[in-house]
């Protein structure tokens, strides 16, 4: 339904039908017309309900329009006629006609006996619905119209109040409220006694002519003096005004309205800002019970967390006398006692302790009384609950963008004594002795009581979305619609707690506010303008007291100002004891310069853990100072002034001791992750280098070395590169060009002999293949690098870093070429690959022997499998001394899977499942060995189930299964290379022996594993640098699916191009050898195939002779020894 302009309602238009409700809620409902007068009200209370409790025993009054006219009407089912008022046909001016059945009435009019005897057709309206009614003429009071059964017969009318139906649309008449109900019948009484003045007013005149005397005149006097009070009367009862809890329902119904209201009349003067969004506003009045203009009379809750004031034991109660005081005081702080007494905070004792108590001036002129409770506090029990740090809770804040700040409203008072120690908070005054029943201030340990209440019930909440001081609550978010849940979720708790806040003082839901003296925002954190105004105003101190008020004001904000403790050193000498008070042109100038710094102070960023962290430091003759930064960013400044001994030391020592200092300061910071130390002093680049220490030096480096620091010296961009690449780019925490290490080659290009005339050609468009990318020189895809240190750097990485296996000069050039290009890389290659110890100390060359057969070609990743058993390792720390190979034929993966040599076959089919099903499937055949792990019943059970065909190799001849042969050689080298001499780590590096396997070019694919099998490579160190995104990454699903079809297909015929050249190459000076069944033969047994009884080197290595039973293929063939098969490992 929609409110117009002329305050009638109408329905929605059959095109509104897909916003409307389900089917059983889809009738229209006609509201009450109202005038002008009654839109407000109409609007406000007018509400559609099924059980409305108002209406049970009420007859039903509504509104509607009659001639453009707002007339009353009466639905009464208990009616046998339609009713229209003598008045409503009168000055409507309708034509009546004779009744067809006159009748008398007796019921509807106090004057006696009414004859009906005319009728009249009246047309109506309520809101869409319209309609036409015979009624019979009557004169009455209750309406302008009434509806009886005549009329409920011929519309059909359900008695749900009111239902009927119009052109098939479902309507629902809504009743009246009692109070218009009211408000109608008052109005016409009036209308009514108006008429009946009126045609009494010629008859009064004449007698008043003929016969006027001083009784008549009283009477008449008696008369209007009485009319006026019942026009009072009335005018004070009827209010066209709708009440707070009507508004408040009106509201929350969501329905359509048209409101001319006055702000008194819907807040009181405890206001909520009409700026914040209405789901605030509405959150905050469903919680106005905990905003409070006044706090409640009576004493907190108890919630388990009471002040309690344990005495020192022995120690004598305190009974102080009261301060004198002026009459005037004397007064006050009796009307203070007497308001606490009133609200139930205090009351009289007569305990043995006593302290005076004093007025203390407030800031807008009044007074706040304060207790002495130094007494108390000396021989009381200290308990140290933990203050939250400042800068700790600004440090949580980081990435938020909302915030509201809420303050407790005389939060110690919200707080109970335990039940007990009230005598020991008594204080008296000139009239009495008195004690607390609520906290009061001054006590040693309150205010660890409050923070411990505050922890207890924001306990769920601190740390992720609340921080707590004392009685300044601050919620932050990183968007308003969680902001607003949060926020409901403490007012809850405050609700629930009866902890009552001041809402003048709290701020909702702003993207900048004041928290404990700095300006907390989405940008960061600023000083607050209030004291960096008090600064800036601050007059020339003329003695030692001032100086150290105004030092100890500009110290909070020290963090906001660079080498603070040095611009203020002549200050801090001021102030030192046992030294005369001296005002000079350098603390002039000292007092002038921090104010100036302070006006015009950076706004510190909020650290982000998840990047790296900076340090500049920098030492000067009488201080010592650095910076914290992210991204450029300061987040804080540290000084200190050098005395003592430390004023002696050299430039390299107080530098040194500067960054010693910085690291202590934020250790809280650095330790987690890796972070750069900046510095201008270039003896210190090489403090990972020095081998001789003094004591000093060597106490500070090895503090020092409990990081993980990188350092960067400002003035040489060469050792930035070896620095970081050295680290192994643990920095490197995003994929944009700003990275650690490769900036300074944007330098180099200009004078590089290979990319100095192609970089300045591609200065304003591309040259070739060729072109400039955010400052870096690019082939294709490919970064340039010019002629460094960087260029070794990545070889070395390439093809031993990160995760990288030692492999080959073919495969480490198929890692660089995804990324890099230079001229002659393939040379540095070869240079930098042949001197390798670890791989001339774990390979060796091992020639191909035997004659080769050839396996069908898979037609997809995972389909056809391959697998063996790697044995003989050194028992690992976890005890295994196996690893089962399994290998993809057509993509090259492997996976390398630790385990025991006497695993049985079900162990191995659990790790099988566990290891490679999870991640591929079933496969549809399985080359392996048939060794007992494989022909027991079980698997031979299992996998026929499974419908897969094991491929069993010839006993002992592993060319069927000559793959995982060849893997398992390029395991055993990758092992030798990566575990050096700790040989039972072997296990622990199983995972980066498998990555770099994975991740490496094959010989027979020309392309990784990875990339075969998932569509794209993943990530090493090495690709953390400024290129532009892979093109095949960001493929749409069909494009992708293309890319991969394509690149399945190159799979598959660049192996049976290697097949080819590998039979051909294999086959050179073989013979070859058929056998037929009942042929006899030897078996050749290789070290790692003898039997269990056969363990040394100068035992025969052939067996035999065999009978061959069967021919498998011509390179396969089973023998009639089947123990050989089960012996044999």
């Amino acid at each position: 339904m929609v409110l117009k302009d002329d305050g009638g309602i109408e329905s929605k238009d059959e095109s509104d039908d897909e916003s409307m409700p389900p089917l059983e809620d889809a009738s229209d409902f006609e509201y009450p017309v109202g005038g002008e007068l009654l839109v407000a009200r109409r609007a406000l209370s007018a509400q559609a309900k099924e059980d409305d409790e108002v209406q049970r025993d009420n007859i039903f009054h509504t509104r509607c329009h009659v001639n453009d006219k707002v007339c009353s009407m009466i639905i009464d089912g208990g009616s046998c006629t339609n009713v229209a008022s003598t008045t409503l046909v009168e000055k409507l001016n309708f034509t009546t006609f004779k009744h067809p059945k006159p009748y008398k009435l007796q019921w509807l009019n106090d004057s006696g006996e009414v004859r009906v005897n005319k009728e009249v057709l009246v047309s109506f309206s309520i809101g869409k619905y319209k309609d036409e009614v015979i009624c019979d003429v009557v004169p009455m009071n209750a309406g302008h119209i009434l509806l009886g059964r005549p009329w409920q017969f011929d519309r059909h009318v359900t008695h749900d109040g009111y239902t009927i139906v119009l052109n098939k649309r479902p309507i629902t008449l809504v009743p009246l409220t009692p109070r218009q109900v009211y408000e109608d019948q008052v109005r016409l009484k009036k209308e009514r006694d108006v008429k009946k003045e009126s045609e009494s007013e010629s008859s009064k005149e004449r007698e008043t002519k003929e016969r006027e005397s001083e009784t008549a005149k009283k009477e008449k006097k008696v008369e209007k003096e009485k009319e006026v009070d019942e026009k009072k009367r009335v005018r004070k009862q009827v209010s066209f005004y709708a009440r707070g809890s009507e508004i408040k329902k009106a509201l929350f119904s969501n329905q359509p309205m048209i409101v001319l209201l006055y702000k008194e009349a819907c807040f009181s003067t405890n206001e909520i800002d009409s700026s914040l969004p209405s789901v605030v506003v509405s959150l905050l009045q469903d919680f106005d019970e905990v905003f409070p203009e006044e706090m409640p009379i009576g004493l907190p809750p108890i919630r388990g967390i009471e002040h309690q004031i344990d005495f020192v034991p022995g120690a004598p109660i305190p009974n102080r006398p009261a301060y004198r005081s002026n009459p005037e005081e004397t007064k006050e702080l009796q009307r203070q006692v007497d308001e606490l007494m009133e609200k139930g905070y205090v009351r009289e004792s007569m305990s043995p302790c006593a302290v005076p108590v004093l007025l203390v001036p407030k800031k807008d002129g009044t007074w706040r009384v304060c207790v002495d409770c130094r007494a108390i506090n000396n021989i009381t029990v200290k308990y140290r609950h933990p203050i939250p740090r400042l800068d700790d809770m600004l440090d949580e804040l980081h990435g938020s963008i909302v915030f509201t700040k809420i303050d407790l409203k005389s939060g110690y008072h919200q707080i109970r004594m335990k039940e007990g120690d009230e005598w020991k908070t008594a204080f008296k005054t000139k009239y009495g002795l008195y004690e607390w029943l609520v906290m009061p201030f001054g006590l040693t340990n309150a205010p660890s009581t409050f923070m411990r209440l505050m922890n207890h019930v924001l306990c769920a909440f601190i740390g992720k979305f609340v921080v707590v001081y004392f009685d300044d609550i601050l919620i932050y978010n990183k968007n308003l619609d969680e902001h607003v849940e949060h926020l409901k979720l403490v007012l809850g708790v405050l609700r629930t707690e009866k902890l009552f806040a001041n809402l003048k003082k709290c701020t909702f839901c702003t993207d900048k506010l004041v928290f404990l003296g700095f300006v907390v925002s989405a940008k960061g954190i600023g000083v607050d303008e209030e004291k960096v105004k008090a600064i800036k105003e601050w007059p020339i101190p003329t003695n030692v007291g001032q100086v150290r008020s105004f030092h100890g004001l500009a110290s909070f904000y020290r963090r906001f100002v660079k080498d603070f403790s040095s611009l203020a050193a002549p200050l801090t000498e001021v102030i030192k004891k046992n030294v005369v008070f001296k005002w000079g042109n350098e603390q002039e100038k000292a007092f002038n310069l921090i104010k100036e710094k302070l006006t015009n102070a950076p706004l510190l960023a909020l650290p982000d853990f998840a990047k790296a962290f900076e340090i500049e430091c920098d030492a000067s003759g009488i201080g010592i100072g650095a910076v914290l930064m992210q991204e450029g960013r300061p987040i804080a400044f540290f000084s200190e002034k050098i005395s003592g001994a430390a004023l002696n030391y050299p430039t390299y020592d107080k530098e040194m001791y500067a960054l010693v200092r910085a690291l202590e300061t934020w250790q809280h910071y650095l330790w987690p992750k890796e972070f750069v130390i900046h510095t201008d002093h270039e003896s210190l680049k090489h403090l990972k280098g020095q081998h001789k220490l003094n004591k000093r030096h060597a106490k500070w480096v090895e503090f020092i070395e409990t990081f993980p620091y990188v350092i960067k010296y400002k003035k040489g961009k060469e050792n930035v590169v070896a620095d970081a690449l050295s680290r192994r780019y643990v920095l490197f925490s995003t994929l944009n060009a700003r990275l650690l290490g490769f900036d300074y080659i944007k330098d180099l290009y200009m004078e590089d002999s290979d990319f100095g005339n192609v970089f300045n050609a591609c200065e304003k468009v591309a040259f070739g293949k060729f072109y400039r990318h955010d400052g870096y020189l690019f082939r294709e895809t490919k970064l340039c690098v010019p002629k460094s240190s960087l260029r070794e750097l990545l070889v070395r990485e390439a093809h031993g870093g990160g995760l990288m296996g030692h492999f080959g000069i073919a495969k480490t050039l198929d890692v660089l070429h995804e990324h890099f290009f230079w001229p002659h890389m393939k040379r540095d290659v070869e240079r930098i690959g042949g001197k390798c110890i670890t791989c001339r100390q774990a390979k060796s060359r091992i020639q191909p022997h035997g004659l080769y057969t050839p396996l069908p070609i898979p037609s997809g990743p995972w389909i056809d499998i391959s697998k063996d058993f790697v044995l003989g390792l050194p028992r690992s720390k976890r005890g295994r001394d196996s690893i089962y190979v399994v290998v993809d034929r057509f993509s090259k993966m492997g996976h390398f899977i630790p385990c025991h040599k006497t695993d049985d076959a079900s162990h191995i089919a659990d790790l099988f499942f566990k290891e490679i099903v999870r991640l591929h499937g079933m496969p549809k055949t399985i080359v392996s060995d048939r060794d007992a792990k494989l022909l027991s019943y079980f698997w031979k059970t299992l996998w026929g189930k499974l419908g897969t065909k094991l491929l069993f190799s010839t006993t002992c001849h592993p060319q069927t299964d000559g793959q995982t042969e060849v893997v398992n050689r390029t395991l055993s080298a990758l092992l030798r290379a990566i575990i050096q001499k700790n040989l039972k780590t072997w296990e622990d590096c199983l995972p980066h022996v498998e990555f770099a396997y994975n991740r490496s070019v094959h010989s027979a694919t020309h392309y990784s594993p990875f990339e075969i099998v998932y569509g794209f490579n993943p990530l090493t160190p090495l690709d953390l640098t400024p290129l532009p995104v892979n093109e095949h990454v960001n493929l749409d699903g069909k494009k992708k699916a293309d890319f991969v079809k394509q690149l399945h297909e190159k799979t598959r015929q660049n192996i049976e191009r290697r097949t080819e050249q590998y039979a051909t190459q294999a086959n050179k000076g073989r013979k070859k050898v058929v056998f037929e069944p009942e042929d006899w033969v030897w078996l050749h047994m290789r070290k790692e195939r003898f039997p269990v009884q056969r363990r040394s080197k100068l035992l025969p290595r052939r067996d035999g002779p065999f009978q061959v039973i069967e021919m498998i293929n011509d390179n396969a063939y089973k023998n009639k020894q089947d123990q050989i098969e089960q012996d044999r490992l």
